[in-house]
């Protein structure tokens, strides 16, 4: 079972308008409430041939439940630098540098990037990256003790370019970073956050990463009665407000599918999943909606999971594995 569908396993528990109206039909339905799709938040954090279609009204609520952890730039100002980068680039970056890295990438996250989109979306675009040497995934902050399997197989990989694994943990230690700017704070950890699910746009192939953080709240009889498995033992994630912040959305720069121009620079967003909002009421399925989880498989094609964990005995060491 993917680590993304454990709420849902664990909580498991045609409307149609005519008019004989002579005027010409309006490009957006009358509907006051209209439904928002994945499709449509992917499109309005694109250029703006791909936001311009979106519905008005889908456009202003989904903004509204968008906390940027980097200020987010439709269009592009700037030609990417193709550049490398180094393990002392992540000590304490400055926060420009930091912008810099996800609006323009290095040079094989653009490389990756663009080979997403000239496959068409095609998974086997990422999979042929990876290196083949498997990596078995080690107990992690006690889980082999508690018969706890944090990852879809027991083992992991890891890119053939060490900038790639790189630039993954950077993801991660970013949004712990950033996330308190958003009133997010969020750790490490595997119960909080952990994984990510990368996958290829169906209508684009540009890529991304959904990042889930809370994935293991502690049991309380009172705010989260619900027993997760092996995996939520000894949890001290607390079961609160902060689950509305718990999906994190990654997306590469996007390519020109005809030139070797860029359309789009790089995203990283919060998506708020609070009651009150529009991804809380069209983009979470109902019988997940307590868990507040947005699905991977509703952007695109996922092609793996990216994890991170505290390898170290003494020392935190963070390493990536992806399965």
């Amino acid at each position: 079972m993917k680590p993304s569908s454990v709420f849902g396993f664990a909580l498991f528990l045609s409307f149609s308008v005519t008019s004989s109206s002579s005027f010409p039909p309006t490009p957006f339905s009358s509907n006051p409430n209209p439904k928002a799709t994945p499709s449509n938040l992917l499109s309005l954090l694109g250029p703006t041939p791909h936001s311009k279609p979106v519905n008005p009204v889908i456009a202003r609520k989904l903004f509204s439940c968008l906390k940027f952890l980097v200020p987010f730039s439709p269009t592009v100002t700037a030609s990417p630098r193709y550049r490398k980068l180094f393990r002392t680039e992540l000590i304490a970056p400055s926060r420009r540098h930091e912008n810099d890295m996800i609006w323009w990438p290095p040079e094989s996250v653009l490389e990756l990037a663009r080979l997403a989109v000239d496959s068409g979306g095609d998974p086997a675009a990422v999979h042929r990256l990876l290196d083949p040497t498997v990596i078995p995934v080690p107990s992690v902050e006690g889980s082999n003790k508690n018969r706890c399997q944090l990852t879809r197989t027991p083992y992991g990989r890891r890119f053939i370019s060490e900038e790639l694994n790189m630039y993954m943990q950077f993801l991660f230690e970013l949004i712990v970073d950033r996330g308190p700017s958003v009133g997010f704070d969020v750790a490490l950890s595997r119960f909080d956050l952990f994984h990510g699910h990368l996958f290829l746009s169906r209508d684009s192939g540009r890529l991304g990463i959904l990042f889930h953080a809370r994935e293991y709240p502690a049991y309380n009889k009172q705010v989260f009665p619900y027993n997760m498995g092996y995996c939520q033992i000894g949890s001290n994630v607390t079961y609160d407000d902060s689950m509305n912040l718990r999906n994190i959305l990654w997306l590469a720069p996007l390519p020109d599918r005809s030139t070797k121009s860029w359309v789009a620079p790089g995203v990283l967003v919060v998506l708020d999943a609070n009651p009150n909002g529009i991804i809380y009421r069209d983009l979470i399925p109902d019988y997940v909606k307590i868990a507040r989880t947005i699905y991977e498989d509703d952007f695109g094609e996922v092609a793996v999971d990216v994890n991170i964990f505290n390898v170290g005995s003494l020392s935190r060491n963070y390493q990536i594995f992806i399965c």
